[in-house]
């Protein structure tokens, strides 16, 4: 049974991750069909981005009153719905209107996985269900490459993606016995009642991990969107290899992953989020040499590598350092702070190398890293296993 259910969960990291790429591997089309302004996708993108953040932080009082198998089972649906109704839009503001369904289901998702992985599993299951997201970002884009190629619009590859989606949803539902049996602890689960978020904020420690979820937000995503801008205006190398090296970013942390659950056999949490953020440090350490291509490249790999561990490892570690009963909300606002990171980190570094120069990009992540490493050794020092609910 519990090998069953971790499948069933795996499917939900692929459905994840589906959507995440739909949009940004085919705008282009959307954009000349529909004549949307070129910065469009930008627009759609922060309604997601505002409608995942305000799920994240709902989260807690959602899985504490239907469970993580039912939140799960409606994010996906409600996502599932978000995308077929892309699929019948016809104007630009209908992708617009059909966002906001999208991030509230994708926001409430993340968080009731995360803590569910958390709490029932060991660190390998974690990390592997983020690399089964990254899988589910590469089926997007090869599901309209299929389509387009076919000779069909955009709208029916949507369509073959809701179709997709709203199959996990059913399986997700049907699967639902599952979770109860697989939850040993419910009744005191159900027994506690859900924190503020005043109270959340106020727990000890939680302000640093707050921080460090921020920066590491800051920067996958910065790294991910202006990888290919660097190379063509500061290394310059022609716009279609720099492309394709763009992607051995998130070759790396999807491979990372797949990987890193196996060390985390071997090695603790901690060890693995420190080693990842050497190998961060590593990978924008390149960035700085002026030893051509081969290096850059090697750096935006090492980069995705380091990546890979961070997130699901301090994302496992949560119950472990807050508490179980504390681990829905303290997950919940984490991933809004991951969030809040990627909404206003790369448009931050878009502005300054506008008004400067791009050759900034590693010093920017540099900065990051080291508020990121900073944070987190401060929540290590303050041990706040200790926790005790503060008053609202």
């Amino acid at each position: 049974m519990v090998h069953l259910l971790l499948v069933i969960i795996y499917l939900a990291a692929i459905s994840l991750g589906l959507p995440d790429s739909l949009l940004g591997s085919v705008w282009p089309t959307i954009q000349r069909e529909l004549g949307a302004p070129l910065s469009g996708a930008s627009l759609i993108y922060m309604i997601v981005t505002c409608g995942t953040i305000t799920s994240s932080l709902m989260s807690e009082r959602l899985t504490h009153r239907f469970g993580a198998g039912k939140v799960t089972a409606v994010s996906i649906a409600i996502t599932a719905f978000a995308i077929f109704g892309n699929s019948i839009s016809s104007e630009f503001w209908h992708l617009c209107l059909f966002a906001v369904p999208y991030g509230l289901g994708a926001g409430s998702i993340d968080a009731a996985l995360n803590n569910y992985l958390a709490t029932h599993y060991s660190s390998r299951y974690m990390s592997w269900f983020h690399a089964l997201w990254g899988v589910g970002t590469i089926i997007g884009p090869y599901i309209f490459g299929c389509t387009l190629s076919a000779g069909l619009t955009w709208n029916d590859g949507y369509r073959y993606a809701a179709i997709i989606q709203s199959a996990i949803a059913v399986t997700v539902f049907l699967s639902l016995p599952l979770w109860k049996k697989n939850q040993t602890d419910v009744s005191s689960e159900q027994s506690s009642k859900p924190l503020t978020l005043k109270q959340t904020v106020r727990l000890r420690g939680a302000k640093e991990i707050f921080v460090a979820f921020f920066c590491y937000g800051a920067i996958e995503q910065t790294a991910a969107l202006w990888a290919s801008s660097y190379m063509v205006l500061h290394c310059g190398i022609d716009t279609v290899t720099a492309a394709r090296y763009a992607s051995m970013f998130y070759i790396g942390i999807t491979a990372g992953r797949l990987v890193s659950g196996f060390f985390t056999i071997r090695f603790s949490d901690k060890q693995m989020i420190r080693f990842g953020m050497v190998l961060v440090g590593c990978g924008i350490f390149a960035l700085f040499l002026p030893f051509g291509v081969g290096v850059t490249l090697a750096g935006l790999i090492l980069i995705g590598l380091g990546c890979a561990p961070i997130f699901p490892c301090i994302i496992h570690s949560t119950p472990d350092i807050f508490g179980a009963d504390k681990s829905q909300a303290m997950i919940g606002v984490q991933m809004a702070a991951c969030y809040l990171g990627i909404f206003a980190m790369p448009p931050l570094f878009g502005f300054i190398a506008n008004r400067i120069n791009v050759s900034l990009y590693p010093f920017y992540l540099a900065a990051i890293l080291v508020l990121m490493i900073v944070m987190y050794e401060k929540l290590m020092r303050k041990k706040p296993c200790a926790n005790k609910t503060p008053n609202p």
